[in-house]
């Protein structure tokens, strides 16, 4: 058996190369181009209704709540409850709504909407309290 000659090897070595790059090439670019996890600004609101108000106002207000999600579109989620922490800390807020926007630009947008102004008219004379808390989801 005879040694392969120099130019033997080099054009081998020079074929595994070219392989190696067209299978490459070739590799879904899921790594190198995966885009950043879409992040989300959640704006919380808690809401302490005044003593007297009806649980059909308080369905009105919520269902009236829910409803900006079809009129803004800047709205990517809506979400609500009520208080069930066993800790007492709720401070008198018993009804909890999150809103989810995928910008700070949207959430902006969304505060002077004449939907949310209209809203803003319905809810506030049976509110005693209320506390907005907006964050940035981390993962």
């Amino acid at each position: 058996m005879t040694a392969p000659s120099i130019r033997s090897v080099k054009m081998a070595l020079l074929g595994l190369m070219f392989a190696a790059a067209v299978t490459t090439s070739l590799l879904p670019k899921v790594a190198m181009s995966a885009d950043p996890a879409p992040q989300l600004l959640r704006h919380v609101v808690l809401f302490q209704y005044k003593a007297g108000t009806t649980p059909e106002q308080i369905e009105e207000v919520t269902k009236a709540f829910g409803d900006l999600k079809g009129k803004i579109p800047e709205i990517v989620d809506f979400e609500c409850g009520t208080d069930i922490s066993v800790e007492g800390k709720a401070g008198g807020f018993t009804h909890g709504y999150v809103v989810s926007f995928k910008s700070d630009k949207d959430r902006d947008t969304y505060l002077p909407h004449p939907a949310h102004k209209e809203f803003v008219k319905l809810v506030g004379p049976r509110l005693e309290n209320v506390l907005v808390f907006d964050y940035w989801v981390k993962k």
